[in-house]
Formats: C-alpha cells, structure tokens, sequence
C-alpha cells in the first residue's frame, strides 16, 4: 500500500508541477506582454480623446483667439491646454510654448500633427488639428496622465493572472487526482498480482491510456489463474501417477524383504516391478526433456539432414513397439514441393508404403538438428501409438515445403481432438487432465515438449482435430536452416 501512495503522491506533484509550472510560464509572459503595451495602449487612447477634441474646435468657423476662451475649460482635471494658430503664423493659448517650429509649419501646410511637447518644464502631449480656412487648434495634456492610466492598467491585470495561476494550479490538482487514480489502482493491481494474489479484478476506469493498461491487467490476472490452475492440476495428477508406481514398488520391496513371496512368483513380481520403474523413468524422462528445453544454454548441432531418411529410420523403429499393438507405421512421401499446404496429400504423393529398408524416397534435405527431429518425431508417434486401435492407421509424413524447408506429418486413426482440445494441445497436462480417464494418456508432457522443440528449430507446429484417417494431425514446419 505505501508504494501505492508513494506512486500516487509522486505522479500528483508532478502534474501538479508541470501544470502550474505552465501557467506561471503563461502568466509571466502575459504579464510581459500587458506591461509593454500598458503605456502604449494607455497614450493612443488619450491621443485619441485630444484628436477628437482638437477635430471639433478645429471645425469652429473663426479660430480667434477670442472666440476660444471658453475653451481654457479643457484643462480640467486632466491638465489639458490650449493654443490657435492663425493663419499668418500668430499663436495664442495657454499651450503655445509647446508648440515647436516644425510642428507649426506642419500644421500650417494643412497637415495634422501628434507628436510630444514641453510645457512649464513637463513632457506633455501635443495634438494640433488645421482648421478649414487655415490655421490650427492645439492641444496639450501632461504625460504624467498616461504614465498613471498606464498604472492602473498594469494594477488591474495583477488579479486576473494571479487567479489564473491558482485555477490552474487548481486545475492541475484536479487533473492530477483523475489521471492517478487509475494508474494507482493498476498499480496497485500490479503489485496484488506480483505477490500471487488471482482475482484482483481491478475496476476499469479513467481515461482510454489507464483503462487499456487496468484492462490488460484483468485479461493477465484471468491468464495466470487459469495456467496456474492447470499448473497445479496437472501437478496433483503427475504426483498420483508417480505415487502409484511408487507404492508398487514400495509394497514389492517390502514383501520381498519378508520373504512373504514364494519362489514361483519372483519372476511376475519382477516384471512388474521392471514396468513400475520404467513408468516412473518415463515420468521423469519428460520432466527433463522439458526443463531441458526451457533452459537458457540450450544449444543445437546442425547439420544436413535427409528427413526422408530420418523419417524412414523412425517408422522402422516404431514397426515393433507398434506390431505389439496391431498397428504398423507407414511413410508416406512427397515427390517435390508440394504448394496444396502441409496437410495435403495431393496428386504429388506417392502414398503411404510400409515401413521398412529401402522405404526413404527422395531426399528432403534441411539445415537441421538431426537427433532434436528425431526426438520430436518420437515424441509424436509415440502419442499417436497410444490412442491407435488394432488394425488403424499411423502415417509419418514428409514433404518438401515451398520456398524451402520441409513439412513433418504424423497422422492416426484415433479418436481425433474437438475444437476445444485444439486450442489446448501444446499446453503441458491439458489433454492429459481432460482424457487420463477415458483414453490411454503419457506424462502429459509429450506435446509442450514437441511445441518447444519446434519452436527451437526455427519451425512451428499445429494440429488438427480431425484427418484423412479419422485421427488427429500433426504438422510440424522447418525451416531450410534451424534458427
């Protein structure tokens, strides 16, 4: 719980942070921009409020200065004065010393003027507007009145942006608790999991990123529970199994160390305890093979490698385990590339021939581990072997495949697989749980062990529930060089 609240406090600051960051970052550049321009702003306004008032004396037909005493009012409390200019070049008014020589021959070509000023020792503005027949009005007012518009301005901005700041900083916490709440829960679902808790069920929530991530946490805590169910299954049905051979052996030892069997039975007790141990040999055997398999340091020798040949070894060899069950091998053989697919016999097959010397065909040649073929051959007869009826089929397939490489068949006249024992096959102890009850069964290893070796010389595997025999089927694909 306290790396929950460590990841959620951490994630929260720094939300918090970066958004907060981001606003001071905006605030401080707006504060930039709005003191700039403050002034600016503050002294076309007032330019602005003189241009207008120059405009209408200026439209005044008699621009004596007598005819503008009243105008002198102007300069109320913003300090605005006052100034005519004649037409012959005479000034009068209160604003005339700020009135330079440019500016007045500006305005007595006609032309308006706004422009800065010295009046009674202050910088003031200067607007000065032509009249309709000749001369101008002047207007002035003190800077003093921009520079404290321009403050105000500046001081009305400062609440604006400090409130800014705190509702995004506000903002920030708030985006911070929503986004963290979920990952805090998929963490927390994490850790749940880590430490072999099954069934977390972590509440999908947040935004799309979080709830995908809560999401594939759900579907991996369902994952592990069902491999660890099977797991553990498969490893209560494997310890039955070894506890029975065991027992035997155990119960015979004993007898025999009483001396409570009579000679004529040592040679049946014998066999049997010669069968128990094999048993107990096989178990261990794929235990090995698999924990083999799995290692890192696993290595293989290459080589060329004829599978027709080896597949023509393999059928021999399996002739006599089989005719002990009614049912012989068969190799069948491709003449080239067959492009119908890996579970096709098509016009290119010769068809299936007995096992036996002289039986290997063309060559199929494959950069390859012979003896890890070779195993995964085995591996796969053997299994067919043990759901074969007296008088079925067993067929062991090769082909070359199209673009190089080669397909591995075997194929049976058992009872097959349903679409469900499909999606299972290679899942160590799954068939063996389902069928030890009703079928003959092995260790329950033999397919995750011919998965992984497929999976090790570079090629792949599959099934199908149902074949040409009427049994399962077995594909195994190389590659033309084992990777």
């Amino acid at each position: 719980m306290s790396r929950g609240h460590s990841s959620r406090g951490s994630l929260t600051r720094n939300i918090v942070g970066s958004t907060t960051a981001v606003a001071a970052l905006a605030v401080l550049l707006t504060g930039l921009v709005t003191w700039q321009t403050a002034a600016h702003g503050a002294e076309q306004r007032e330019r602005e409020q003189l241009t207008r008032q120059a405009t209408v004396l200026s439209r005044v037909p008699d621009l004596s200065p007598l005819l503008f005493n009243g105008a002198q009012a102007l300069g109320g409390p913003n300090g605005e004065e006052f100034a005519v200019l004649t037409p012959d070049g005479r000034v009068a008014g209160a604003a005339t010393p700020a009135l330079d020589l440019a500016s007045r021959a500006e305005l007595l070509a006609g032309r308006p003027v706004s422009t800065m000023g010295v009046l009674a020792g202050q910088e003031v503005l200067l607007v000065g507007r032509p009249g309709p027949r000749g001369g101008a009005v002047v207007l002035t007012e003190p800077y003093s009145v921009v520079e404290r518009n321009t403050d105000r301005i500046r001081r009305s901005t400062v609440l604006p942006l400090v409130a800014g700041l705190l509702g995004a900083a506000l903002a920030g916490a708030l985006l911070a608790r929503r986004t963290a709440r979920p990952l805090v829960a998929a963490a927390r679902a994490a850790h749940r999991l880590a430490d072999g808790e099954r069934g977390v069920g972590a509440i999908v929530d947040g935004p799309r990123e979080a709830a995908e991530i809560i999401r594939a946490l759900n579907v991996l805590d369902a994952s592990l529970a069902r491999s660890e169910n099977r797991q553990r299954d498969f490893l209560l049905s494997v310890s039955h199994e070894l506890r029975t051979p065991l027992t035997a052996l155990q119960g015979y030892a004993e007898a025999l160390a009483d001396g409570l069997i009579e000679p004529e039975r040592l040679p049946e007790v014998g066999r049997i305890l010669a069968g128990e141990t094999l048993r107990l040999d096989r178990f261990l055997g794929d235990l090995l093979d698999l924990a083999r398999l799995e290692a890192d340091d696993f290595r293989l020798d290459t080589g060329r490698t004829d599978l027709s040949a080896l597949v023509a070894e393999a059928a021999a060899f399996w002739a006599g385990p089989g005719e002990g069950q009614g049912v012989r091998p068969r190799v069948e053989r491709a003449a080239g590339p067959e492009a119908a697919g890996p579970e096709s016999t098509g016009p290119e097959s010769t068809g299936p021939e007995p096992a036996g010397p002289g039986s290997a065909g063309p060559p199929v040649l494959v950069d390859t581990d012979a003896f890890r073929v070779r195993q995964l051959i085995d591996g796969l007869v053997r299994n067919a072997l043990r759901v074969t009826p007296a008088g079925g089929d067993l067929v062991l397939a090769v082909r070359p495949a199209a673009g190089g490489g080669a397909h591995l068949q075997v194929r049976d006249s058992g009872p097959g697989l349903t679409d469900d024992d499909v999606r299972v096959a290679f899942d160590g102890g799954a068939l063996y749980e389902r069928y030890r009850a009703t079928r003959p069964v092995g260790s329950g290893l033999g397919l995750a062990i011919a998965h992984r070796l497929s999976g090790l010389l570079g090629g792949t595997i599959r099934v199908e529930g149902q074949g040409p025999e009427g049994g399962a089927v077995f594909t195994v694909t190389l590659p033309p060089t084992a990777g």
